[in-house]
């Protein structure tokens, strides 16, 4: 069994004395594990760094073994990422959360392509966390748990939304919430798309999306918590927004 495609390294870790086990991301095979011989030598180990684009065959004498990748680099992108700690972290958050809610090989290839766009905005720091936002919620769209912010769950009106429905995902207006307000949570500008999406507003956006990966999908699906990388990257917005 053999195949070929691209892929985004998503971990690595070493296996004996000189190979490395990876963990990839590609748009026909989904998320796929296998063995690089000679990974971890000086020739190999400085292009299997997180984020990294790479040029992936994989070769398995059986389609349900663990294999082996042979890898070529396309683009390098940690060592851009680690000129600013903040959108480190959020390079780090995203390849957890990927890790941690793909099932292997599934294709996911309009997540992959939202992926590969947030990636490549990673020399783009002021750009970075409202990109990093609208992936996470085109990540959780696509796993089906996507958050619709068109109109009001309650009166089906576009005006004077606030708040988003914990049960549905669904956006709230003032009017709808009524008396149930303080058991919504709040709907911030960055998440309708409107207003200056200031950090501040984007980590408490990050919040929204947060409950819905937290609450639905980790607890629905996967039964674990969510990645500490991504608690640390909203940890450093919310400071940021404060200095």
């Amino acid at each position: 069994m053999d195949w070929r495609d691209t892929g985004i390294l998503l971990s690595s870790r070493r296996h004996g004395e000189s190979a490395m086990i990876i963990d990839v991301f590609t748009p026909e095979r989904g998320r796929h594990a296998g063995v690089v011989r000679g990974g971890a030598s000086r020739k190999i180990a400085p292009i299997l760094q997180p984020g990294a684009q790479l040029d992936l065959a994989w070769r398995a004498r059986l389609e349900d073994h663990l294999g082996s990748f042979t890898v070529e680099l396309q683009r390098s992108r940690a060592a851009i990422a680690m000129q600013n700690r903040t959108t480190l972290a959020g390079l780090n958050a995203a390849l957890a959360l990927l890790a941690y809610v793909l099932p292997e090989r599934e294709a996911h290839p309009k997540l992959y392509a939202h992926t590969q766009n947030l990636l490549d905005l990673i020399d783009q720091s002021e750009l970075w966390p409202l990109a990093y936002l609208r992936w996470e919620a085109a990540l959780l769209d696509d796993l089906g748990y996507g958050l619709d912010l068109t109109c009001c769950a309650v009166t089906g009106s576009t005006d004077d939304l606030m708040y988003i429905s914990p049960k549905s995902g669904r956006a709230v207006s003032a009017k709808g919430a009524g008396d149930w307000a303080d058991r919504l949570l709040p709907l911030p500008d960055a998440l309708k798309g409107e207003g200056a999406a200031e950090d501040a507003d984007i980590a408490t956006a990050l919040a929204a999306t947060g409950y819905f990966l937290e609450h639905k999908l980790a607890a629905e699906q996967i039964g674990k918590p969510l990645p500490a990388a991504r608690a640390r990257y909203i940890d450093l917005l919310a400071r940021k927004s404060l200095a």
